[in-house]
């Protein structure tokens, strides 16, 4: 039949379209000819003028730089004008040879018209995307594709013309031509043109990638082999692209967040309100993917519709046994296609949904983080570092995940509409039944997500649970000493447990969206506190440079005035001092003028740049340059100057690389003295107009105090024409301050000069009459010895590198795979127990799931008799049964695995829990407490949730994988011949996923810590971070860290796609093969029983999918049982108790001391701190021990302790070797005050009795002893204040009493005080020694000395020098003889 004949017989071209004679009801189905040459032509025309308006509308608004011409580019225009050379040659053609079939039909000639004329669109389509920086076109690929694929029904029926020799082979060569030069142009169409300019090292592969490779993670490819080969190493990983780094996501959505906040303080909104409506904005302004995210999941939904569709047409196919054999393998060819689409639509999804959970947790970390530098001290009160460590771990973690499975919340009704809709077509009214529980499980689903979001405690708990890990960290040392460690293990535990309680009842993401928006929203420091007023060199001397008039200054909202009635007027480059005795609002005046107190009323102005130096030295993990320079451009004559002045040049001396020495967290590789001369240069390195000095010398000693004082603060020191603000406790200062404040509980009390004021005869008079003798010497600036160089060097080697090079843990971690021994372990925890019921309930489960299945297959055969089927009544009760039997099942396996889980996580949380409080000091000050926390925080949470979440995922499809086999096996058995080689190459194709999954996720937490570490810092130091005004670079350094670890999470979520999409294409090949099959076997086999098979195999790709992703978080997560167990394997300190000690429950009774040949180091190969240390204390015997920084001093105290074990010789205490004691029955029967007074959070009675062994009675008593009965009195709560963490809201000189208090409540026969009395004022001092000579009388007493007038009056004095025993005897004897003692005494002025 001609295409004239058609035209003549029919009405226009309806005949191409209605013969199904040709088409369809026959066994050899073909196209018209005149479909071929119309539709067939115009079809891919159609579509590329139709949507090219559009598309240059998109690329109109899309602009990536310029692509000069490449090779590439010519290639395809030079192909696409081929085309249309061939169009216009063959419209020549036809009108020279077939004319007369022209002038009646003119399709002939417009079809080869279009052709051309879409070629050289095409070509302009090249062109355009070239220039607007477009490298790999999805619009030509479509097009291209759609070309192809039209015409190979022609090239079908020219290869069948030259078969049957009816073909002119001229034409069949042309055709054929023009066949190839189309699929050369797909096939270029699927290569990326050259970047328009260049981008950063290492780019990521996706941006080089084509539309065809990104569809299929091609691009992925090379670094899945490169894992498989090698361990992979940060350097291999991609750089982030622009649009997901830190600086391009939070730079819009900081401004937005502003906005909605200020928008929020008006109205009833809340912070989670504000914070999703914002980050869902964000996500729709920004980013185009969230509308192709929406289009991506409803083409998924329609394409598994349309999956269902064409398998009801195989059922059908397989009913009618005249249907041509043909039919079914289009079905089945379709089904797969289907199937195909659908696995790429739904990776495609959830890689955009993933990447924008990316972005979301980038963007709230960032937010969380800017936020800890900006909230006031009341906020900061109640959101700790623990809180803080929790949000950007586990909350930011549960929301990325709410964003990824979103959109299922309006997908779901959806789907369940359209299958509602095909049951409705098959059932008729009965599908009612289903409808109306559907629309009963609605309420009932309600309620128990109402229930479950009461008991969002969890999260809460957990909050509980790290702050209080993150003060035991940071106080270990103290807990230690006190032996206070089981006491804090019940109370972590205690937290624990309840955090597992609520685990039971389940978790949300708008819990932690709540919780991340009560943060954001916490009230922020007013930037109008303090008026900053410029200043410029060339002004008046006389300007005043801080003014505070008619100030009062409250610490959070409901709290009364620290200070009141404050008047100060501050003249520029003038030293003044502020004294007072502890607790009288000295440093809260510094924190006033700094805008970090809630000023009531007042005005106050401060003019010119400030410089900070806090009580406590604040020390980041960097290089001491680092320290010093704090951000500042390196000058070295400057840098030298300043390293002079506070004394820190013989420190480099001792230090392993200089300057270049990376300093531990928080200073721990630096003496007390060291990190306050630290923080010191860092404030004069910066050259501001002001200083406030919050009593900067405390921690130094007097010769060494003199020597900053003249070089820094005094009249010729660097600092001489700048304004200096200093507290200070050391009187020897004063008469060179040109304005002195005496504040007395929160007042200015007196103001003037020293002579002015002693003249009064007030306060300030009786003060100074009264503590007129001067602080003592124990350092020598330049004077260093060698057991210094032992003290320094003790964790030098710590910081060198981040986390992986730290802890010396993570390194094998990083080059291995995940061990079976870690499964293993998890599965031991769980027990045999619960194993076996386990995969006892699951085996059940899916055999009643199987025979549920197989019994409907075979009730579905069965023959329909006058409108009924026989023993109905019994198979529907079997029916019931079998579902009922498979839901007790599954309720079963849940309940038994959540269990197993909770039981691993418990075991697991207590032996890291015992671990840590187990070790060594060393440990503590060679490890990080970023990884620390992260190993509580993040890594608790994925063995929580994650793991049992995965195995109980994996596990349920594991075994629906098995029950699909079966089916299909039992349909048509030729399936095992393709079950098998698929299985081999699932499992090939996984080896290559595994190895480099695994390393991916080990990257990711190991770049993890550095964020927990950076954020612990930054949140202890946001103080000084404001007032040096370095807020901007420590947000880079976050953005910074923050980004290195989403480098490695990015190439992770990419590759669990990767092997989705790969194993889900093996899995459309089972479908192929039960389709396939099934039509081949027709004839044997039921419609029931193909049913049953295919929908099956329909299945496998998302079995496949659901297992990859539960195998992924498996795989990935088990890694934190790993980093968990890390710490089993570290070195630990003695057993806590013996048991059977022939200990004497009243020991020591006499409290003697003897240490024979003793010697200490802080690490083996490193100097002795102590040698051959020989002496002995007699019963109630009062030693003190001075000499110079270094000397071996403290390391005695460590000794006695067993801090640090003896390297050499023993310790005897009542004649009993210590070292044969237990550590808790040591360390509990001696009593130290530390030199830094650390208080944990918790009530005020909880720290000084966390035990609860003392009656009230005895604590009060021992508070006034310690003189803080009366300010204990005035609290709120009395002895159930509630101490912030770290004690914060008490000051230091406060919480130095809290630990003598400590010290007079355990009342133990020998005590020891480790300079205690550095951070109170001197009139405390004589009160606080007053009291132990009193109440410690009949006691041994071992002190340290700062002050030197306070062991005038002991039976002996020990000085020490380079570890030795340099001198002993009484004082006066020690003077007598002119040594050392002496020397330093008359330094003092004693003598």
């Amino acid at each position: 039949m001609t295409c004239s004949n058609e035209l003549k017989t029919s009405n226009g071209l309806t005949l191409c379209f209605q013969d199904w004679n040709v088409t369809w009801y026959t066994a050899h189905p073909d196209l018209t000819q005149c479909f071929q040459h119309t539709v067939l032509v115009w079809f891919p025309c159609f579509y590329l003028w139709v949507c090219a308006p559009f598309y240059c509308l998109y690329l109109r608004f899309y602009d990536n730089g310029h692509i000069s011409i490449s090779s590439l580019c010519c290639a395809k225009t030079g192909l696409c004008l081929c085309l249309a050379f061939f169009g216009f040659l063959e419209m020549v053609y036809l009108l020279v040879e077939r004319s007369r079939d022209i002038e009646r039909h003119m399709v002939f000639l417009l079809s080869p018209i279009i052709r051309s004329l879409t070629m050289i669109l095409a070509v302009l389509v090249i062109h355009l995307e070239r220039l607007r920086g477009f490298r790999s076109s999805i619009f030509l690929f479509l097009y291209w594709t759609l070309a192809v694929i039209c015409l190979l029904v022609p090239l079908r029926a020219n290869i069948h013309a030259i078969i049957d020799e009816v073909c002119v082979f001229p034409v069949f060569v042309a055709f054929f031509t023009f066949f190839s030069l189309q699929l050369a142009q797909l096939i270029l169409s699927c290569f990326t043109d050259q970047r328009p300019a260049a981008l950063k090292p290492n780019p990521c592969p996706v941006e080089d990638a084509s539309f065809l490779s990104q569809v299929l993670f091609w691009w992925f490819s090379r670094l899945v082999v490169k894992g498989y080969r090698s361990p992979l190493k940060a350097e291999d990983l991609w750089s982030l692209r622009e649009q997901d780094t830190s600086e391009k996501i939070i730079c819009d959505l900081e401004k937005e967040w502003a906005k909605q906040w200020a928008k929020m303080q008006e109205s009833a909104m809340n912070g989670a309100q504000a914070l999703g409506y914002k980050l869902n904005e964000q996500n729709k302004a920004k980013y185009i993917q969230y509308l192709q995210k929406c289009l991506t999941i409803v083409w998924v939904s329609v394409i598994m519709t349309l999956s269902f569709l064409f398998f009801s047409l195989l059922l059908g196919f397989v009913r009618d046994e005249d249907a041509p054999l043909w039919k079914g393998y289009v079905f089945a060819f379709l089904m797969v296609l289907l199937s195909c689409l659908q696995s790429l639509f739904n990776h495609q999804y959830m890689y955009r949904c993933f990447t924008v959970g990316m972005r979301v947790k980038t963007a709230v970390m960032g937010l969380v983080y800017r936020k800890s530098l900006v909230i006031n001290s009341a906020a900061r009160r109640t959101c700790t570092v623990g809180e803080i460590v929790n949000l950007v771990s586990a909350d930011t973690q549960k929301l990325m995940d709410f964003v990824v499975y979103f959109n299922a919340v309006w997908v779901a009704p959806i789907e369940i509409a359209l299958c509602f809709f095909f049951l409705w077509q098959h059932l008729g009214p009965s599908a009612l039944a289903g409808i109306a529980t559907v629309i009963l499980i609605f309420p009932l689903n309600g309620f128990i997500a109402k229930m479950r979001s009461k008991l969002q405690v969890q999260m809460t708990y957990m909050d509980g649970r790290i702050k209080l890990m993150n003060e035991i960290l940071s106080g270990i040392k103290i807990l230690k000493f006190y032996a206070w460690e089981n006491a804090f293990r019940e109370r972590i535990l205690g937290c624990r447990e309840k955090e597992l309680n609520a685990l039971k009842n389940g978790s949300t993401a708008l819990v932690s969206l709540r919780r991340l928006g009560k943060f954001l929203c916490q009230d922020e420091l007013k930037l109008g506190s303090v008026g900053r007023a410029p200043y410029h060199p060339g002004e008046c001397i006389n300007v005043d440079a801080v003014v505070i008039d008619n100030g009062s200054f409250i610490w959070s909202k409901d709290s009364t005035p620290c200070l009141r009635g404050i008047n100060v007027e501050v003249q520029r480059g003038s030293l003044v001092a502020v004294v007072g005795h502890v607790g009288s609002g000295k440093s809260s005046l510094l924190s006033a003028m700094l805008g970090e107190m809630e000023k009531k009323s007042g005005h106050v102005t401060v003019s010119g740049s400030v410089a900070y130096v806090p009580q406590q030295a604040w020390i980041q993990n960097a290089t001491l340059k680092d320290n010093i320079l704090f951000g500042c451009e390196m000058k070295d004559s400057w840098y030298q100057k300043v390293l002079e002045a506070c004394a820190l040049l013989p420190d480099l001396e001792i230090l392993p690389a200089r300057d270049a020495t990376e300093i531990g967290e928080k200073g721990l590789n630096l003496s007390g003295g060291q990190k306050q001369r630290v923080s010191l240069a860092r404030a004069v390195y910066r050259k501001a107009d002001i200083y406030l000095l919050d009593d900067p010398l405390s921690a130094v000693d007097a010769h060494v105090g003199q020597h900053i004082f003249e070089k820094v603060f005094g009249p010729n020191g660097v600092l001489k024409n700048k304004t200096r603000i200093l507290v200070t406790h050391g009187l020897s200062f004063l008469p060179q301050a040109d304005l002195i404040l005496v504040i007395e509980d929160g007042e200015i009390t007196e103001m003037g000069s020293y002579a002015e004021l002693l003249s009064r005869k007030n306060t300030f008079a009786d003060f100074a009459i009264s503590d007129s003798e001067q602080e003592q010497d124990q350092e020598e600036v330049g004077r260093l010895t060698q057991a210094d160089k032992a003290h320094t060097g003790r964790v030098s080697n710590r910081a060198t590198s981040t986390d992986v090079s730290n802890s010396g843990l993570n390194v094998h971690c990083i080059i291995q795979s995940v061990k079976l021994e870690m499964y293993v372990d998890y599965f031991r925890t769980i027990g045999l127990a619960f194993i076996i019921p386990i995969i006892f309930l699951y085996a059940f489960q899916q055999a009643a799931s199987l025979a549920y299945n197989y019994w409907l297959s075979l009730w579905a055969d069965d023959p329909v008799v006058n409108g009924t089927q026989v023993d109905t009544g019994l198979k529907l009760g079997v029916f019931g049964a079998l579902g009922f039997a498979q839901g007790i099942a599954i309720f079963g396996t849940t309940v038994a695995i959540s269990l197993g889980g909770i039981i691993a996580s418990r075991h697991l949380h207590l032996d890291l829990v015992n671990n840590v409080l187990h070790s060594p000091m060393s440990f503590f000050e060679s490890t990080p407490s970023g990884n620390l926390l992260n190993r509580f925080s993040k890594e608790i949470d994925s063995i929580d949730c994650m793991i049992p979440d995965g195995l109980k995922m994996m596990l349920g499809y594991v075994f629906k994988l098995l029950e699909v086999c079966i089916i299909v096996l039992m349909a048509t058995p030729f399936a095992g011949v393709v079950i098998l080689p698929l299985t081999m190459l699932y499992a090939f194709i996984q080896s290559f996923y595994v190895a480099t999954s695994c390393q991916l996720r080990r990257l990711e937490s190991v770049s993890r810590s550095p964020i927990y570490t950076h954020f612990n810092e930054t949140v202890q130091g946001a103080s000084v971070i404001r007032a040096f005004g370095e807020q901007s670079r420590f947000i880079l350094l976050a953005n910074s860290r923050v980004d290195h670890n989403q480098t490695s999470y990015f190439p992770r979520f990419v590759a669990t796609r990767w092997l989705a999409v790969n194993l889900e294409f093996l899995g459309n090949l089972l479908v192929l093969a039960a389709a396939i099959l099934s039509v081949m076997g027709r004839s044997t086999l039921s419609p029931g029983i193909v049913g049953l098979a295919v929908s099956h195999s329909l299945q496998v790709t998302g079995i496949l999918s659901w297992i990859v992703r539960a195998w992924t978080d498996v795989e990935n997560n088990i890694v934190s049982v790993e980093r968990v167990k890390e710490y089993a394997e570290t070195t630990k300190e003695a057993p806590w108790t013996i048991e059977d000690s022939p200990l004497p429950s009243d020991w020591p009774r006499s409290g003697s001391i003897g240490f024979q040949e003793y010697g200490l180091q802080y690490r083996r190969g490193l100097d002795w701190a102590l040698k051959e240390i020989s002496f002995s204390v007699n019963e109630s015997e009062k030693v003190g021990i001075v000499g110079r920084t270094g000397a071996g001093k403290s390391s005695l105290a460590l000794g006695i302790f067993r801090i640090l074990e003896a390297a050499k010789g023993k310790i005897f205490i009542d004649g009993i070797n210590i070292a044969e004691v237990g550590l808790h029955e040591l360390r509990s029967r001696i009593t130290i005050i530390p030199q830094d007074p650390v208080l944990f959070s918790g009530s005020l009675r909880m720290n000084l009795d966390p035990f609860d062994g003392y009656t009230d009675e005895d604590v009060w008593r021992a508070l006034e002893l310690a003189h803080l009965k009366n300010f204990v009195c005035g609290l709120p709560d009395k002895l159930n204040h509630e101490c912030s963490e770290g004690g914060e809201n008490l000051s230091l000189g406060q919480r130095q009493l809290v630990c003598l208090a400590r010290a007079l409540l355990r009342k133990t026969k020998i005590l020891v005080l480790d300079e205690a009395t550095a951070a109170v004022d001197l009139e405390t001092d004589n009160l606080i020694q007053s009291t132990i000579r009193t109440q410690f009388e009949d006691c041994t007493v071992l002190t340290i000395a700062h002050r030197l007038n306070t062991i005038m009056d002991y039976t002996r004095v020990i000085v020490m020098d380079r570890g030795h025993i340099t001198e002993m005897d009484s004082p006066s004897n020690l003077i007598s003889q002119r040594g050392q003692f002496y020397r330093m005494c008359r330094e003092a002025g004693l003598v």
